[in-house]
């Protein structure tokens, strides 16, 4: 059969002599994997720039579950035109590589794909605490949020335990990043606070590495972070 869904594109990988394989976060089936036609030949319907990563798309998909590699008989942009910039292709990237190593196939996550697909066709100018706000978004639908629970007694985020501790450990951070990580969480659940960007740029690094470790914790199998460091020298 065949169904209607938008899809975020994750990621291609070339196939035969002008197809590709693409990874996609659709809204409706959750992580799939397509086969487009013709997208590596001249005379193709699709274009390789139509497939870029975060690409929005609607699509008219074969939905067989009984294969892991269906077919696209339809896709389009949902935003012909977005003009791409330096900034905007860097947090992309990010994205892109986090939600490729986060999500499990056919699992959808509608809300998280609303976020997704929202925040990515409204980059400009991007504020410089998105990629902590995006891995927090991700952690809340994926189930692995951060505990909250900071106060005078529980002073230290231990990575591995998801909360604030008394003590430090190996796996806990400063108490001084922890009351960073305290006060973006705090203001990520209060929709009339500011999302917490004052904090100087070193620290805004610390925190974001600080949450992939969190990450690798928490997701088996989620592994290393590569366009992280655009980011760092990017966004100041």
């Amino acid at each position: 059969m065949t169904l209607s869904t938008p899809g975020l594109v994750l990621r291609t990988t070339p196939y035969a002599e002008s197809s590709v394989v693409a990874r996609v976060f659709t809204r409706q089936l959750g992580v799939q994997s397509y086969m487009i036609k013709g997208v590596r030949s001249a005379r193709g319907c699709v274009k390789q720039n139509m497939l870029q990563p975060l690409s929005s798309l609607d699509m008219v998909v074969y939905a067989n579950p009984k294969t892991d590699l269906n077919h696209v008989r339809e896709l389009a942009p949902r935003h012909p035109g977005q003009m791409p910039d330096p900034v905007g292709n860097a947090l992309r990237f990010f994205m892109t590589e986090v939600l490729y190593k986060a999500l499990r196939a056919e699992e959808p996550l509608p809300e998280l794909w609303d976020y997704v697909e929202q925040t990515t066709s409204a980059l400009q100018p991007p504020p410089s605490s998105l990629p902590i706000r995006f891995m927090l978004t991700v952690a809340h639908h994926l189930g692995i949020e951060p505990l909250d629970n900071h106060d005078a007694h529980h002073p230290c985020f231990d990575l591995q335990e998801g909360r604030f501790v008394a003590a430090p450990t190996e796996t806990t951070l400063s108490p001084q990043l922890s009351t960073v990580l305290h006060e973006y969480l705090s203001s990520f659940h209060s929709p009339s606070l500011p999302f917490t960007p004052f904090h100087s740029s070193v620290t805004r690094r610390d925190l974001l590495d600080a949450l992939i470790a969190y990450f690798q914790f928490h997701l088996p199998g989620f592994g290393q972070l590569h366009s992280h460091e655009i980011l760092h020298t990017i966004l100041r």
